[in-house]
């Protein structure tokens, strides 16, 4: 188990990251510039209003300190390739889509590793463990930032080589995800079964709230519909893998996979049975 947890899962997640990076090119960031209202609402609606969602779930429902901070953590994670495949799937806006995820993916080097921290601290208090958050800026930066990066320098100076690794890259990295969000939950069976229930429940309800919200506030803001999907989906959608990884940085690998990961694990099972009524009426307007 601690061999899958230091050497497979940070590996697992730098895979998935690459993933998505050759799927990006340097017009992607460059798009930011071009069209920053719509990216604006978008970083909002991730930065800023669903980690308040969370933290109101996580009231809401009483959820258990470390349940609450595995809430906490999944909140500031950045979208991933899923949401990109989403917002294809939905007929969203996916330029939009791609373009918040690449940025926030990269500006989540400095955000979580301070939200992290806070969030440990409130939740957890004496019992929390000590959080280095230049440790945490620094493992993120190598399991998640520099794939990216690497990733985009492989698509714009070997086109054809990302072309030809980009399918098989998914596959692995979907293959990754599903055995990692499995580990987690056997190595934290009881307390699973245990938390099931209400955990099961708040992640629904923050999913369907995020996906509501996101949606709402692009068209309060006036954007197209497809920019609204795209929003939607980037809000309600975020990286499981990153979360379930947070957890293991933050609390070592002595008991196996921290309780901290279970929300994580949990949402990158629920987020797909949330999405796919969303899925079917973004893609009948």
């Amino acid at each position: 188990m601690d061999l899958l947890i230091n050497v497979g899962l940070p590996i697992s997640l730098a895979i998935i990251m690459l993933s998505l990076g050759i799927g990006l090119e340097i017009a992607d960031f460059r798009r930011v510039l071009s069209r920053r209202y719509p990216f604006a609402i978008g970083a909002i609606c991730q930065v800023v209003l669903l980690p308040i969602a969370a933290f109101a779930t996580v009231k809401l429902f009483a959820l258990p300190p470390e349940i609450a901070v595995g809430f906490m953590l999944l909140s500031f994670c950045p979208g991933g390739v899923t949401s990109n495949i989403l917002s294809k799937l939905a007929k969203a806006d996916v330029a939009l889509s791609v373009s918040l995820t690449a940025v926030i993916s990269l500006l989540s080097i400095l955000t979580v590793p301070i939200l992290a921290a806070w969030a440990i601290g409130h939740f957890m208090g004496e019992n929390a463990p000590e959080v280095s958050i230049s440790g945490l800026a620094v493992a993120m930066f190598l399991i998640t930032t520099l794939p990216v990066a690497i990733g985009v320098a492989i698509r714009n100076f070997a086109e054809g080589f990302a072309d030809r690794v980009d399918a098989p890259l998914a596959k692995l990295a979907t293959a990754l995800f599903i055995l990692i969000v499995v580990a987690a939950l056997a190595g934290n069976w009881q307390l699973f079964v245990e938390n099931l229930g209400v955990m099961g429940a708040g992640l629904i309800s923050l999913n369907v709230a995020l996906l509501l919200i996101g949606l709402g506030l692009a068209r309060v803001a006036n954007l197209s519909w497809k920019e609204s999907k795209a929003i939607s989906i980037e809000t309600g959608i975020q990286n499981s893998t990153l979360g379930i990884t947070l957890a293991a940085l933050i609390t070592g690998t002595e008991s196996g996979f921290s309780p901290l990961a279970l929300p994580a694990a949990v949402y990158g099972i629920t987020m797909y049975a949330v999405a796919i009524p969303f899925l079917i009426w973004f893609r009948s307007r």
